[in-house]
């Protein structure tokens, strides 16, 4: 996977089937080449005792997450409406039955969540599908990624997503470091998943080598729910897809700096020749004092005068007449 935005949709939409769609529609306008949700089935991937994160403050875990699913032929219903748009579909599943639910949806790409990099079942499971899959790693150490990494590699297209998993994430706790050590460390693509409210962390990251940005979208940061807050506005997404696809751009395209066939004609203007403060009569040893440094650039280089000074010039040179190679017996 090369330079692929991707629009992290996730439950910003809030259960509506009408909200899912229009930010579908979004995220195609805005420039995104993938647009992500969230495929929660409650029962699948929590128990109702486990605990909660503090912005369920309203309505427990597993309500919001049997409120704001949806169907199966919605779920495809989406997916198809994506295509429609021109724009590739992708969830990410929780649970086993999850991966089963978007298969049937027609599934491209999975992302692993940061929480289920330790879910070895889930793991095995989108490996065995030989899809291309995205890491995330917000929630591991190097042991935990070493082991999902060694388990992912089967399935032949793997990037591996540094996250940092704080809502809103400041920019000491990026992490940009970690993309080298990433790429280095599996030899394969990297990417961010990117928690910040701004526009540094994905364009460094990928000024540094991400190939896949992922950012959350949103209508509003008004909106109700875990992501909106935390989320870019469309605006500002519309900017970041372009800025990133300049960035992308540069980084594909290195320059020759010994190449300056394009700066031919700037040289002539902008550089420096020799040229004669005074009159020099022939036969005159050349020193520096008669010796001065203008405009145009084709003559005898300036960076050359240590060459001519102690030579003897054959003809009359008058003031502000530039010198050449003839000029010196």
């Amino acid at each position: 996977m090369r330079n692929l935005v991707i629009a992290e949709v996730g439950s910003v939409h809030d259960g509506s089937f009408g909200n899912a769609t229009k930010l579908i529609e979004l995220a195609a306008q805005l420039g995104a080449d993938v647009v992500k949700f969230q495929t929660h089935l409650a029962e699948a991937e929590s128990l109702a005792s486990a605990p909660a994160p503090a912005y369920f403050t309203k309505e427990s875990r597993l309500d919001y997450f049997k409120r704001t699913g949806f169907s199966t032929s919605q779920w495809k219903e989406l997916a198809n409406h994506a295509r429609a748009c021109g724009i590739m579909f992708m969830s990410s599943p929780f649970s086993l039955e999850a991966v089963d639910l978007l298969e049937e949806v027609g599934n491209s790409i999975y992302k692993i969540p940061s929480g289920e990099v330790t879910n070895t079942p889930l793991l095995e499971k989108i490996a065995g599908l030989r899809k291309p899959v995205l890491l995330s790693s917000g929630m591991s150490d190097w042991a935990e990624l070493d082991q999902a990494v060694e388990i992912l590699k089967r399935c032949g297209d793997l990037t591996v997503m540094q996250c940092s998993s704080i809502y809103p994430c400041p920019p000491e706790k990026v992490g940009l470091n970690i993309l080298t050590e990433m790429r280095a460390r599996y030899g394969v693509g990297v990417g961010l998943s990117d928690h910040t409210l701004g526009f540094a962390a994905p364009l460094a990251a990928a000024a540094l080598g991400a190939s896949v940005i992922e950012k959350h979208l949103t209508f509003s940061r008004l909106m109700y729910g875990s992501d909106a807050a935390h989320s870019m506005e469309p605006q500002d997404f519309r900017s970041l897809t372009m800025m990133l696809r300049e960035v992308w751009t540069m980084r594909d395209h290195p320059v020759d700096k010994n190449d300056l066939g394009e700066y031919k004609n700037m040289k002539v203007i902008f550089q420096k020749s020799l040229v004669a403060s005074s009159d020099i009569p022939a036969g005159t040893v050349l020193t520096p004092t008669l010796l001065a440094y203008k405009k145009p650039g084709d003559g005898i280089p300036a960076a050359r005068y240590s060459e001519f000074v102690g030579r003897r010039v054959n003809r009359p040179i008058a003031k502000d007449t530039m010198l050449f190679e003839a000029d010196f017996s």
